[in-house]
C-alpha cells in the first residue's frame, strides 16, 4: 500500500510540476506574443481557470505528501519526503502571499479597466512564479529520490 502511495504521490506532483513548468516557460511566452489586449486577456482568462484548479491540486499534493511522510516515517527516504513537504508549503506559502493577490486583480481586468501599470503587475507575477516553480521542482525531485 506504501508503494501505490509513494508512486501516486510523485505523479501527482510530477505532473503539477508539468503543469506549472508549462505556464512559466511555453504558455506565458505564447501570451506575451500576442497583441497587447489579446495578451492581457489571455493571461485573464488562464488566471480563472488555473486559478480554479491549481490551489486543489497544491493542497492535494501537500496532504498527499503528508501521509506518505507519516506513514513511511520508519522507511527509506523519509527525510527527503519530509522535506519534500516543506518546500510544497513553501509553495503554497509564496502563492498565497505573492502570487494570488495578482492573479486575483489580473482576472478581472479588462482592456477597459485594467491598471496602467498591469505589465508590471504580471512581470512580477512571472518573477514569482519561476521561483515557485524552482521551488515544487526541487520538491519533485526529492520525491522521485525517495523512491528510489
Amino acid at each position: 500500500m506504501l508503494n501505490a502511495l509513494e508512486v501516486v504521490t510523485t505523479v501527482v506532483v510530477g505532473v503539477m510540476v508539468g503543469v506549472e513548468f508549462s505556464v512559466a516557460f511555453v504558455m506565458n511566452r505564447i501570451l506575451n506574443a500576442l497583441p497587447e489586449d489579446s495578451s492581457q486577456l489571455g493571461h485573464a482568462h488562464g488566471g480563472r481557470m488555473l486559478g480554479a484548479v491549481m490551489p486543489v491540486w497544491y493542497i492535494g499534493s501537500l496532504v498527499l505528501v503528508g501521509i506518505w511522510a507519516v506513514a513511511g516515517w520508519h522507511h527509506h527516504g523519509s527525510g527527503l519526503v519530509v522535506t519534500a513537504g516543506a518546500l510544497l508549503v513553501l509553495s503554497v506559502v509564496m502563492s498565497v502571499l505573492l502570487l494570488v493577490p495578482i492573479n486575483n486583480r489580473n482576472k478581472t481586468w479588462t482592456p477597459e479597466n485594467r491598471p496602467a501599470d498591469w505589465k508590471q503587475q504580471l512581470n512580477r507575477w512571472e518573477r514569482f512564479h519561476y521561483v515557485r516553480v524552482a521551488v515544487i521542482i526541487a520538491a519533485f525531485a526529492l520525491l522521485v529520490v525517495a523512491l528510489a
